[in-house]
């Protein structure tokens, strides 16, 4: 029997999809033979006595899954997401970097310092990248401080907000579709693939309109039925990261595929899983693989 670690925080808890998540997750380990520990920061001196940690919490290099993720891999403990991956998916520079060397299909990408934001600069990308385009701020996750603009005026108006809180912004051409494809990778083996539909009254997975938030809805697709250049496209994605957990967004246009993100420790509570039931027996053998 092996000890299975779950590092979770009031706010993983406080979500009941989320909830029903880790207990599936637990239910599967103890089935398996293999016991659980729920985690929480005030514990995290315990983490040096599980076999393996599934870190169940927002990943970041600020907060204390990082110190977790460090943790755990100072110990020789297998982690999930391991901290090499966190830092480099929580920086938008870094990411693109990343998949830009390793030839990776993405949106045209270009990275803006300060000194970067002259009117004639700005004019330029829009004649080279089209309109609208899209601005990023590096440290955004859940689909927070990107916006779409479509003209200098308005580009910086997002873009000096932005840069107060970076020293760099990442300006994308903007990808047309209704839907992003979702894939799942682990250790480079697809893992689950679905597809998130995007609300009408934006062009994000998640956003607040008037005040509410709204969100993609989410549908599983069995493999037979992913086009294989997106699954493809999703582990060389995923390879150029590492070899832990990843969830690849991926927009089609016209034929091509896009690589719009790579998010580290993907959320697999909102019914991403449901042509999979085996993703957590997979998960939790990959982890206590011994």
């Amino acid at each position: 029997m092996s000890r299975l670690g779950i590092f979770v925080d009031r706010k993983t808890l406080s979500n009941s999809e989320q909830l029903n998540a880790l207990i599936r997750c637990r239910d599967v380990a103890e089935n398996l033979g293999h016991s659980v520990e729920f985690i929480f920061p005030v514990d995290i001196n315990k983490i040096e006595k599980v076999d393996a940690l599934f870190i169940r919490a927002r990943t970041d290099p600020m907060n204390i899954t990082y110190v977790a993720a460090r943790m755990a891999s100072l110990h020789g403990i297998p982690v999930i997401d391991d901290p090499r991956s966190i830092q480099i998916c929580s920086d938008k520079i870094n990411m693109y970097s990343h998949l830009i060397r390793e030839h990776v299909s993405v949106p045209r990408t270009v990275f803006l310092s300060r000194n970067d934001l002259t009117i004639e600069h700005v004019a330029r990308l829009f004649d080279d990248l089209g309109s609208p385009l899209v601005v990023k701020e590096p440290s955004t996750s859940f689909s927070l401080r990107v916006e779409k603009v479509h003209d200098v005026a308005e580009f910086f108006r997002v873009a000096r907000r932005f840069i107060k809180m970076s020293d760099w912004i990442v300006v994308q051409q903007f990808i047309e579709s209704k839907y992003d494809w979702r894939v799942g990778v682990l250790d480079g083996k697809l893992l689950y693939a679905c597809k998130y539909t995007i609300p009408s009254v934006t062009f994000k997975i998640q956003a607040s309109v008037n005040g509410h938030l709204v969100y993609c809805g989410v549908e599983s697709v069995p493999p037979g039925h992913v086009p294989p250049h997106v699954i493809q496209l999703g582990i060389d994605a995923a390879n150029a990261i590492g070899r832990g957990l990843y969830g690849v967004d991926i927009k089609n246009n016209n034929g091509d595929s896009y690589v719009i993100e790579v998010n580290d420790n993907p959320s697999l509570e909102s019914g991403e899983d449901t042509c999979y039931p085996s993703v957590y027996h997979t998960l939790i053998s990959h982890l206590l693989r011994k």
